[in-house]
């Protein structure tokens, strides 16, 4: 089996495979507490203006639209669903 920490996937960039775009690098993941299981992934949203506009808001990307964890990659496929903060869902089909 292999194995990846948590630590290690802030080295990871993320991208969609529904439309090929480059989400940037996990920041965070989110953690059941009561289970121990790990439930999304965190990617900080990117800056504006070189951060002098603040960032956009943060994609969270549940643990069940993830593909492939590869070395360097992190494959994902979801679709965006447009409310508050950046949640994501798998994508059907």
């Amino acid at each position: 089996m292999e194995t990846t920490r948590i630590f290690d996937m802030g080295y990871k960039e993320v991208v969609n495979l529904s439309d090929g775009a480059r989400l940037g690098y996990v920041g965070d993941v989110e953690i059941d507490v009561k289970c121990g299981k790990v439930i999304a992934l965190v990617i900080p949203g990117r800056l504006k203006f070189f951060g002098i506009l603040g960032r956009e808001e943060d994609k969270i990307i549940p643990w069940d639209c993830i593909e492939k964890i590869g070395e360097d990659i992190i494959l994902v496929r979801f679709q965006y669903k447009a409310h508050g903060k950046r949640h994501y869902r798998r994508q059907q089909g």
